[in-house]
């Protein structure tokens, strides 16, 4: 999530054990479970034959887990000192390039971009959206993979004063009827961006405009609807009588993508987009949509597009709909239930035109991204999620089929992908996350007869009827409530190793979360037995070990097997600034950080990976230094040892280095490297003065900006000069 659009509302009011406080017993307790408990704990690195655990040398344990035998990785740059400048910062040796920006053209129907041109509701359905995000490519060819591609790539929300920056700011956002074509523009601007890219001779990389694969996902495109909440009450609309169909997907942020070369991108803040003034679900106020505080104060949609509803050329209710409050007998003649058609991974085939698919069965709630676990011939598919909110849970998917190696994707075939997507994403059990002090957890189903701990189904729990898998996703974040999932500190990205399967999150900060000893507080109710509820405040607990938690950290955890419902887990390293008393990691000045966001695990091969880490920071200490930045760390160089907090602590230093730090104001996200390794693909989102050049498509992304610009968001190629492999 942008800090740009945060939330800072706190939904899950549930009396459930915070991650935090189990996160305190677990570091207290680091010292015992490395001895007389060492099975529980140990069993995290040692037991599954996990990487980064130098300290267990049992070359029979290590085998357990089925690794090959590793070959040494290590970084092979110099860390580069914090930037605050109006420019993108790499280690010397290697080059930054800007690629695709807010507004290139992706065929004739948009002008070539100017900066000094107003951008149109139909230019912007034609050209790259806003406020870049995560990312994936998808190659056409396997010869090609790594030089010419199609880049997925979310567009999470709309910076107002770069989209109308000539006519500064947007029009009646506070009061009176927002004009139509400025509400079209912004919502062509949100969703997905599909455009081919290709590296050139020189080493330079550009789009290819006008290619039949180009297009844009926004939040007016028609989508389907998939799995139990499908052709259900639930997503009945005046749009959709049969509960079929949508429009559109909203405040994506992170993303995946599926074995059989498919997209996923996720929405995340979706809920502030819509309002409901009265006969509320309780699961609009679970989730946060907004209602009327006041005859005098009357809430409006994070951009008030509500208002433009009976404008003279409106199509088919497409700005009423987001007004979700009842107007009709039912739900066939309005938008009650528009909401409902909202908060879920949504699958995307990059190389067709076909519609985008939303696969409910994942679960619905503020997902930040979607990561496919360790793929076993015979096995599970699994998907694991995080709830981006703070006090929220953790999730996992896990398929009913089991993965057939002929379902892999062939770059550039031609056959029927969203096909395959409904075999592994449509039927299947969906799993949230309880974090024990010992180091272990366990995943705990949602399903209508799983048992609560009071010993409900869950369907009666959520006063459904038995039957009623629809309902338990419609209402995913209470029945986690119920079943006494952990809270956590905002789960975001994930990443996982594809050889081991350990699955590494960012937990990226929490303020909310109070010391040792406190009282849980609620938002909509006063126990975790009140639907709609949620905490407003936790205490710390074995994962989330820090009250007032504005710094972070990223966990790692291990499964045996994809379909198993047990695992173990550690947290992999601590974010602060230097010279924090809680700086349990040891960071220095060359490493600090905090807020830790994106991620992506760079398979190198022989059990071998860079965890490449990426900021979303707001942390004073840090941000004084530094601007937002991307670090990088090889795994298998670090471990746990006793006693230890976290696998990475002061003796690490040198392990944990700072790669490149992003231009003033921005937000470093979206990250992939090509298969072949030379190039590592970043965005820069919200920047506050940049690209240097306001009217260039592609640039030297360090040179620093001269003047005021009109800001894009763009994504960076960083590359090594000499055209080797990145990081080593």
């Amino acid at each position: 999530m942008s800090k740009e659009i945060e939330d800072h509302r706190i939904l899950n009011r549930s009396s459930n054990e915070p991650f935090s406080s189990i996160l305190q017993k677990h570091v207290s307790r680091r010292g015992i479970m490395q001895g007389g408990l060492g099975i529980a704990a140990m069993s995290v690195l040692g037991g599954f034959g996990l990487a980064g655990c130098s300290d267990i040398e049992d070359d029979d344990d290590a085998q357990t887990g089925g690794l090959p035998e590793k070959t040494a990785l290590a970084l092979a740059f110099e860390a580069i000192a914090g930037s605050k400048t109006d420019a993108v910062v790499v280690p010397e040796g290697y080059t930054a390039q800007i690629l695709v920006p807010w507004g290139t053209p992706l065929n004739n129907m948009a002008p070539e971009w100017d900066p000094n041109q107003k951008m149109t509701s139909t230019a912007q359905a034609n050209s790259v959206g806003m406020q870049h995000d995560g990312m994936y490519h998808f190659p056409l060819d396997e010869a090609n993979a790594s030089s010419d591609f199609l880049l997925a790539m979310n567009n999470e929300y709309i910076d107002e004063s770069a989209l109308w920056f000539l006519q500064g700011g947007q029009t009646n956002l506070i009061s009176g009827a927002r004009p139509a074509e400025e509400v079209r523009t912004e919502i062509n601007a949100h969703g997905v961006t599909i455009v081919r890219v290709q590296k050139k001779a020189d080493g330079t990389w550009a789009h290819v405009p006008n290619s039949p694969y180009n297009r844009r996902i926004t939040t007016a495109t028609t989508t389907e609807l998939a799995g139990p909440v499908a052709g259900t009450e639930y997503a009945v609309t005046a749009y959709s009588p049969n509960g079929t169909l949508t429009r559109g997907t909203n405040n994506n942020c992170a993303s995946g993508y599926t074995p059989w070369g498919t997209y996923l991108t996720c929405e995340e803040n979706w809920p502030e987009v819509f309002v409901k003034h009265s006969d509320r679900y309780s699961d609009d106020d679970r989730l946060g949509i907004p209602y009327l505080d006041s005859e005098d104060n009357p809430a409006r949609s994070r951009y008030a597009w509500e208002t433009a509803a009976g404008a003279s050329d409106e199509n088919q209710g497409e700005f009423a709909r987001f007004n979700a409050t009842p107007s009709a007998a039912d739900a066939s003649g309005d938008y009650r239930n528009e909401p409902r058609t909202f908060g879920y991974i949504v699958e995307i085939d990059p190389y067709t035109n076909a519609r985008a698919i939303k696969r409910t069965a994942l679960g619905r709630f503020r997902h930040e991204g979607c990561w496919p676990g360790k793929l076993v011939e015979g096995e599970p598919v699994v998907f694991y999620s995080g709830h981006d909110s703070r006090n929220e849970y953790i999730y996992k998917f896990v398929s009913d089929a089991v993965w057939d190696s002929a379902d892999a994707n062939q770059a550039g075939g031609n056959y029927d992908r969203l096909a395959i997507g409904h075999k592994y994403m449509d039927q299947g059990t969906l799993y949230v996350a309880k974090f024990n002090a010992d180091g272990t957890g366990e995943w705990l189903p949602l399903t209508p007869n799983t048992q609560t701990p009071n010993g409900q189904t869950l369907a009666s729990a959520l006063g459904l009827a038995a039957d009623d898998l629809a309902g338990i996703i419609i209402h995913t974040c209470d029945a986690a409530d119920l079943m006494g999932a952990t809270p956590m500190d905002r789960p975001e990205w994930g990443a996982v190793d594809p050889v081991s399967g350990e699955v590494y999150m960012t937990l990226t900060n929490n303020t909310d979360r109070t010391a040792e000893g406190t009282d849980p507080t609620f938002n909509n109710g006063d126990s975790i037995d009140d639907l709609g509820a949620g905490y407003a405040s936790a205490p710390v607990n074995s994962p989330n070990p820090r009250a007032d938690n504005e710094a972070g950290q990223i966990i790692r955890w291990r499964e045996p097997s994809s379909d198993e419902t047990t695992f173990e887990w550690e947290v992999f390293v601590f974010g602060a600034a230097a010279g924090d008393t809680d700086n349990l990691s040891g960071l220095t000045e060359l490493n600090q950080f905090a807020s830790p966001d994106g991620l992506w695990y760079d398979d190198r091969g022989d059990g071998e990976g860079i965890l490449w880490i990426e900021t979303d920071n707001g942390y004073d200490e840090v941000t004084d230094y530094t601007n937002d930045q991307v670090l990088a760390v090889v795994p298998s160089s670090v471990s746990l040892g006793e006693g230890d907090a976290a696998v990475i602590d002061p003796s690490d230093q040198a392990q944990l280095k700072r790669f490149a730090v992003g231009p003033n104001g921005c937000e470093v996200t979206g990250i992939f490297a090509t298969p072949d390794k030379t190039a590592l693909f970043i965005n820069i989102q919200h920047p506050g003065n940049w690209p240097a050049d306001p009217s260039a498509l592609v640039q030297d992304a360090t040179q620093a900006t001269s003047g005021t610009v009109r800001p894009r968001a763009s994504t960076v190629v960083i590359q090594k000069a000499d055209g080797g492999q990145i990081g080593v």
